[in-house]
Parts: structure tokens; C-alpha cells; sequence
């Protein structure tokens, strides 16, 4: 009942988050504080949003996992208007990054590099929107560098893909995190675990897929959105915006990615090569190559091994003139659609049966709303 709730909620951010004056409030401080298992931290409701997004991702029951892309849909969509991420908000951007990119997790499954997708759009999003204000991030994306350049260096040959996947089989869970400082795992993936005999099992219908889910709109300079023309089948890699690139990615990797004979869907050396070239790393790379040499010169003539100034001197940067010319503003507007018309339907009828089994209201009537399997 509390995964179908957790759905809805969901759903209702989505539809949120695709309203600029959402993310604009968003930047209210938090101050209210309600009992939760989440890190303390001094911010604001942006903070929150994103420390709890990854509570569900790396601390949730499984069912959830159909909800990671929606999560960080939400992210993309608020992230041009973050004024000013906490440090431990930044630092849990920059875990799911690390964890998403790892060759094994990306090569285990045809849509997980959408993930990186969304990751690097939020991070764009911020650095050619509200850097001034984000130095906390900025400070966290120079220590996790490595992670940006491992993925601009990701391997595309057979033989480390398949080297990736022998990893995965050994790993005792499908997001094992080895030398992480989030812990010793991702929990997320940990499977189900089955009903007790005799209970009732219930399941939903599966959730559709983001693309599914929204409609891509673009923000002009009043504020105000455009609907975007579908993407053609064919376009270039020509740095154009991450977002525009995500939905055509997505449609090759499904005319790329070929089946084992098996029948099991494997990764090839094709279709890794058919979304790195367009991951969108330029900003971030042009951000690191200019700031890294002034921190580690910072580091070294003033001795310094105290954060607090470092950020300070990033407080006080500017990138103006030195980054690629800002890309235009794309929001994923939720848009109405069967496939969650059908999730509602049935999640609103299963709480009604559910909550009338007792007395049993339906014993030896003519209604049959699905079938109950017991175990």
C-alpha cells in the first residue's frame, strides 16, 4: 500500500516540478523539522527534496526502482532555478553519480545510462544557471572530478564490457559500492522479500516510462513555455543540449542494443559508443579545467587544508565569458496518458478491495475487478 502512495506522491512532484515558480519556492529555507531517517543539514526545501530522492533511491524497497528516472526528471526540472545547494545535498548528487557510472551498473541494463543522463543535466543546469550561488557543488564536482573523467574515458570494447559484467555476477547486490563513503551498498536493490504463506500478493501495473510521462517543453526568456516539436529519428552530435539528446539516445540504444541467444538483452561496443559520444560533459569539463589548477595553486602557495577556504575563494569565482554559450532551458512537463491512467485505475481499486475484504463485501457477487492470488 505505502509503495503505491509513494507513486502517487511522485506523480504529483513531477506534475510540480514542471512549474517554474515550484523551483523558484523551492529555495525557502527548511526550518520545519519532521521525523525522518535522513541526514541533518542547514538549507533550504531544494535540500530537502534532493536528501530525501536519495534516501528512496539508495534506501528503498525495490518496487521503487520504476521511479528512479521520475525522481531525477523532477531534479532536472527545478535544478535551473537552485540557488544555493547545501553541502550534503551536493554530495548526494555527486554519490549517485559515482554510483550510476560505474562501467558494471551501466552495462547491466539497456535504460541505465539514462540515469547519467539526468545527473549531468542537473549539474549543467546549475553551473550555466545559478553558479554564483553553488559553490558548495562546484566544490564537490572538483573532488569527484575523477568520476566526470572516467566517464569521458569510458571503455566501448568488447572485451572490458563483458570484463564489467563478470563484476556484476560477483557483486553481492546489483548496486554493490565498494570505497564509497555512502556505505557498503546501495540498498535499493535489494530484491523483495516474499509474502508470508497465506497472505494476499498484490502487484500494480507497470509504471510507464518517462518518456512516456512528460512532454518536453522549452523555457523562454519571459518565463513562459513552449512545447517542443518531436524529436526526428536521425540527429548530430553536435553538442547540442543534453536534454534535446536524451530522447534520440534513448531510441537508438533500442535499435542498438541486440539480444544474446539466450534471448537476455547484452550491451555491445555499438550501442556504448551510441550514447557516450552524447553525454554532455563539455560544461563540466571546461568548469574543471579552469578552476582545478587555481585550487590546487590556492592548496599549495597558502598551505591550505581547510575546506572552508576553498570554498570561499569558489564563492568569490566567476566562469563568466569561459563556459560553453548556455544551453536553453528544458522542462519534462507531466502530461496525462494511459498507461498511468491504467496505474491509477487499478491502484484506486485495489485500495478499495483491499480495505472491504472484511467483512467480505464482495464474497458470491457478480464483481470482478482482478484476480487475488494466494501464496
Amino acid at each position: 500500500a505505502r509503495v503505491g502512495l509513494m507513486h502517487i506522491g511522485v506523480f504529483i512532484l513531477l506534475l510540480l516540478s514542471g512549474e517554474r515558480n515550484f523551483g523558484v519556492r523551492l529555495n525557502k529555507p527548511y526550518s520545519v523539522r519532521v521525523p525522518m531517517d535522513i541526514p541533518v543539514f542547514t538549507g533550504t526545501h531544494a535540500d530537502l527534496l534532493i536528501v530525501v530522492f536519495h534516501k528512496i533511491i539508495t534506501s528503498g524497497h525495490q518496487r521503487l526502482q520504476p521511479l528512479f528516472d521520475c525522481l531525477l526528471t523532477i531534479v532536472v526540472n527545478v535544478s535551473p532555478y537552485l540557488k544555493s545547494l547545501s553541502m550534503v545535498a551536493a554530495n548526494k548528487l555527486l554519490h549517485l553519480l559515482e554510483a550510476f557510472s560505474t562501467t558494471w551498473f551501466l552495462f547491466s541494463a539497456a535504460q541505465n545510462h539514462h540515469l547519467v543522463f539526468f545527473l549531468l543535466e542537473v549539474f549543467n543546469n546549475i553551473i550555466q544557471y545559478q553558479f554564483d550561488g553553488n559553490s558548495n557543488l562546484v566544490y564537490a564536482i572538483i573532488r569527484k572530478r575523477s568520476v566526470f573523467h572516467q566517464l569521458a574515458n569510458l571503455p566501448t570494447d568488447p572485451p572490458t564490457i563483458h570484463k564489467a559484467l563478470q563484476r556484476r555476477r560477483r557483486a553481492p547486490e546489483p548496486l554493490s559500492r565498494t570505497g564509497s563513503q555512502e556505505g557498503a551498498s546501495m540498498e535499493g536493490s535489494h530484491p523483495a522479500a516474499p509474502a508470508e504463506p497465506g497472505t494476499l500478493k498484490t502487484s500494480l501495473v507497470a509504471t510507464p516510462g518517462i518518456d512516456k510521462l512528460t512532454e518536453k517543453s522549452q523555457v523562454s526568456e519571459d518565463g513562459t513555455l513552449r512545447s517542443l516539436e518531436p524529436e526526428p529519428q536521425q540527429g548530430s552530435a553536435d553538442g547540442g543540449s543534453a536534454s534535446g539528446e536524451t530522447g534520440q539516445v534513448w531510441r537508438e540504444q533500442r535499435r542498438l542494443s541486440s539480444a544474446s541467444t539466450s534471448g537476455q538483452w547484452s550491451p555491445t561496443s555499438e550501442w556504448v559508443l551510441s550514447w557516450k559520444s552524447k553525454l554532455p560533459l563539455q560544461t563540466i569539463m571546461r568548469l574543471l579545467q579552469v578552476l582545478v589548477p587555481q585550487v590546487e595553486k590556492i592548496c599549495i602557495d597558502k598551505g591550505l587544508t581547510d575546506e572552508s577556504e576553498i570554498l570561499r575563494f569558489l564563492q568569490h569565482g566567476t566562469l563568466v565569458g569561459l563556459l560553453p554559450v548556455p544551453h536553453p532551458i528544458l522542462i519534462r512537463k507531466y502530461q496525462a496518458n494511459s498507461g498511468t491512467a491504467m496505474w491509477f485505475r487499478t491502484y484506486m481499486w485495489g485500495v478499495i478491495y483491499l480495505r472491504n475484504v472484511d467483512p467480505p463485501v464482495w464474497y458470491d457477487t457478480n464483481v470482478k475487478l482482478f484476480e487475488i492470488q494466494r501464496v
